[in-house]
């Protein structure tokens, strides 16, 4: 019989970022006893690298702003396939948790009047983003971390959850190992809330940290759940390419807000030669408005380099292609050109962009306020992810809730910049508030013993082929996969063909060995996570195939036009009565008439 440690929560919160924190914070304050599962240390979760800032209408920097423009951005830049009364939730409610955050500490910076400052983003029509510098989310778990231990809540450090313990429908718990001595640790609870961000690790050139290996989603598909969006991956339009070691480590959109212009290597700035009809009326069309609107003028439009992630991203793919790209296959970002605007251009840079000076001076041997950097797009996001109810975050399965990066629903086909830490502080504080009020209304359900020890057999598998297959090996093979045949710009037979590697890559998983023990084992570790990289891999592709035409983030060259008849729709992925996955098509919720109104005022 295996050995195990049981631990009793009302809610257990898997994921110890900005949404997951958020979430275990508005459950413990309505007074039920709450567990959170992190899968690194404490403080360390990815959200610890957002930089730019967090989107919300606070009206601080420009008052022509309020929660309907911020309303209209969001579902103009996802293409409209957005939730749209989640995207009304967010705008509404993002700038009073902005405004709790400072409440609970957090030091933002300032106005001349002392306000929240708020900058320039790519999409928002107005300055949005409240930050700490470029160092906002590391700002934002310190305070969401110093606030939640007051709140007498229980934290389980570098433990990772293998499966979703159910009883009948309902999710009762979940059963896992810490990753220091491997021992098994069975979570029983009332209510979970999924906090896991998202699948970057399943390409080879990303921005995302070790930790995102697609937990929740797989636990939740696995669980019975329903996906949704899973063809819409953000690729980041600015990561660093040089040197090798660090290819795809985020630049902060916050460069562009700040003045940063793109170059190719004949040094001409090539965002203004294509910009698409829906923006427009918002973009400037030569350099010195694009300049001014940095610098505050609000009778200026943004520039091209601040149009959406998704656009940014295919120019610059453009450009490599097309023999334009820099030395090392990207394209440059100058800001150092602001020296011809400003006397002080190095103190303004080092004091605006502090972790880019330092990043780029001690990565890359480059002073980013004398020269421009090589960037180019690096996996950064996940659109798709649970379904959830857009009031409550509860998934389709009772008991099941999902915030942040792993949930669906808010940002459509493309997510714009500084929206998803308002989204995690929005739907987290959402998502642990219905979790715990669901908790008090349900009795906690019988654990399964025959359901653990199958999930114990089979996380020990691996230490039964200690000269298998290294998973390392596997998971690059998957990396490469990924990037080359479902990156930025797809195509249907190259998509097939990638299905085609990930089903030969599983039957390899079935023979990855971990030698060794049990005590902190990075071989089992990955052995563990590749099950869940290839099934959210999996339904990325099928999705990608089934959605045969180009819009935000999901590019086909094959379609490279938008059908206005497959835009009406979403996908929704779960496991069929077969064991196998399946692919629906679900007509978009019918939007009200008063936010139709809306979106028509702000064109």
């Amino acid at each position: 019989m295996t050995e195990y440690q049981i631990h009793e929560h009302d809610v257990l919160v898997i994921g110890a970022g900005g949404a997951g924190l958020r979430a275990a914070i508005a459950a413990s304050a309505a007074g039920v006893s709450v567990g959170i599962v992190s899968k690194s240390l404490l403080g360390k979760a990815h959200t610890v690298m957002a930089e730019g800032g967090i989107a919300a209408a606070l009206a601080n920097v420009d008052e022509r702003d309020n929660w309907k423009v911020h309303f209209a951005d969001t579902m103009r830049g996802g293409q409209y396939l957005n939730e749209p009364r989640m995207a009304q939730i967010h705008a509404q409610e993002a700038p009073d948790c902005v405004r709790e955050l400072e409440a609970w500490g957090a030091v933002f910076d300032r106005t001349k009047q002392g306000k929240i400052l708020q900058r320039n983003f790519g999409g928002h029509k107005y300055p949005r983003l409240a930050h700490v510098g470029d160092r906002t989310g590391l700002e934002m778990i310190r305070t969401l971390q110093d606030h939640g231990v007051h709140q007498g809540i229980d934290v389980h450090m570098e433990c990772v959850i293998v499966t979703l313990l159910k009883a009948g429908d309902h999710v009762v718990g979940a059963f896992g190992y810490d990753r220091e001595r491997g021992r098994f640790q069975l979570y029983h609870a009332r209510a979970v809330v999924l906090a896991t961000g998202g699948i970057g690790r399943a390409f080879k050139i990303t921005s995302n940290s070790w930790e995102y290996t697609a937990d929740g989603l797989a636990l939740a598909y696995r669980a019975g759940a329903e996906l949704k969006d899973m063809e819409f991956v953000q690729f980041h339009p600015t990561g660093m390419v040089w040197p090798p070691s660090v290819r795809g480590i985020l630049v902060t959109e916050g460069v562009r807000g700040e003045g940063g212009i793109l170059k190719n290597k004949d040094g001409r700035r090539f965002m203004f030669d294509d910009i698409p009809p829906l923006y427009k009326n918002q973009t400037a069309d030569n350099a010195e408005e694009g300049w001014r609107y940095t610098q505050g003028d609000k009778s200026a439009r943004r520039p091209p380099e601040l149009l959406t992630r998704d656009h940014v991203a295919r120019a610059i793919v453009r450009e490599v292609r097309e023999g334009r790209g820099s030395p090392h296959g990207g394209v440059f970002l100058d800001i150092a050109w602001i020296k011809e605007k400003m006397s002080h251009s190095a103190e303004h840079i080092k004091r605006k962009l502090p972790s880019m000076y330092h990043q780029f001076k001690q990565l890359a041997d480059i002073d980013i306020t004398k020269e421009p950097m090589e960037v180019g797009p690096t996996t950064h996001y996940m659109m798709g992810g649970v379904r959830v109810h857009p009031e409550t975050q509860m998934s389709t399965v009772p008991g099941l809730f999902a915030a942040g990066e792993c949930a669906a629903g808010l940002h459509g086909a493309n997510r714009l910049g500084g929206n998803s830490l308002s989204d995690l502080l929005v739907f987290g504080k959402r998502a642990g508030a219905h979790a715990a009020a669901f908790a008090q209304e349900h009795q906690a359900g019988q654990v399964n013993s025959e359901e653990v020890e199958a999930a114990a057999r089979q996380a020990l598998e691996p230490f039964d082929r200690p000269s298998g297959e290294s998973p390392f090996l596997i998971q690059r093979d998957l990396q490469e996969t990924m990037q080359d045949l479902v990156g930025i710009v797809r195509r249907e037979e190259e998509m097939r063909r990638a299905l085609d590697v990930i089903e030969q890559l599983r039957e390899r998983t079935s023979r990855a060995g971990a030698p060794g023990n049990r005590e902190y084992n990075p071989g089992w570790h990955t052995a563990l996570d590749l099950s869940n990289l290839l099934l959210i891999s999996e339904a990325i592709t099928r999705a990608a195939i089934e959605r045969k035409e180009s819009r935000g983030a999901h590019f086909r060259d094959d379609y490279p036009g938008r059908d206005d008849a497959t835009g009406k729709s979403n996908l929704i992925i779960c496991q069929g009565p077969d064991g196998k996955m399946q692919i629906d098509r679900k007509p978009l919720p019918e939007m009200p008439a008063e936010l139709k109104q809306i979106i028509e005022e702000m064109k």
